[in-house]
């Protein structure tokens, strides 16, 4: 008789991260969402949990909950630290990485004993870590830093798999910021310069998490979901 799985998705109330939660779901999977604001989980089937993944102690009880955890996902957001270099503020570098680099290190390490044999870890980073775009290297060091986890974890964690996906340019909340009519016009003139011609979607990049998640044969691998833009300059 087949089992139902479950799933962890750190940092999953909007955006990649839930749309990853929701196509997990629909798979069948016993979903649980932690962030520090669970009240944005309105979604039915998914189970919100309140969780600051800077607190060690509290991933370690909430796992400790869910045992066996059958796949995490580590997708929490940050978008400090863009700039050319000369007026990089480091302070807020930073501040990037305590709020990115340091909790998913930290999701990690406290889950990790409750995570099941053959578990899936799938971290989330960005293709600033791979393009050449100026006044991307302070942000792009810190996707990097989350990166370059996944192959000495792949075989450090064996049988347990590790994954990344690198998205790019995605419409999400992340742009929230910019009024609607200039978050319309960058994203209609980035995707004119995009190789697949459109900015990507969450469900998109939701679907690289699935897959990471799901394919038993998928360890080390860092999937690039960017529509192109590591080869282009936006």
């Amino acid at each position: 008789m087949e089992t139902t799985r479950t799933t962890l998705v750190v940092g999953g109330t909007s955006g990649i991260g839930l749309a990853a939660a929701r196509q997990r779901a629909a798979r069948g999977d016993t979903v649980h969402v932690a962030s520090r604001d669970p009240a944005k989980v309105t979604d039915s089937a998914l189970v919100a949990h309140r969780l600051d993944g800077n607190d060690p102690t509290a991933v370690a009880a909430l796992a400790a909950s869910l045992a066996p955890i059958d796949a995490l996902v580590v997708t929490l957001s940050g978008s400090d630290g863009v700039g050319p270099l000369a007026d990089l503020d480091l302070a807020v570098l930073r501040r990037a990485f305590e709020a990115k680099f340091w909790p998913t290190l930290t999701v990690l390490q406290a889950a990790l004993p409750h995570l099941a044999e053959q578990a899936s870890i799938t971290l989330v980073g960005a293709i600033s870590a791979h393009a050449a775009m100026p006044g991307t290297a302070g942000i792009g060091a810190l996707n990097a830093a989350v990166e370059s986890l996944v192959r000495p974890l792949a075989v450090e964690l064996a049988p347990r798999r590790v994954n990344a996906v690198s998205p790019g340019l995605v419409d999400t909340p992340w742009w929230d910021a910019l009024p609607d009519q200039a978050r319309t016009d960058y994203f209609a003139a980035a995707a004119a310069g995009l190789p697949v011609r459109h900015v990507s979607s969450a469900d998109e990049v939701a679907g690289a998490v699935v897959l990471a998640a799901t394919n038993t044969s998928m360890t080390g691998t860092i999937i690039e979901v960017d529509g192109g833009a590591r080869f282009v300059q936006l």
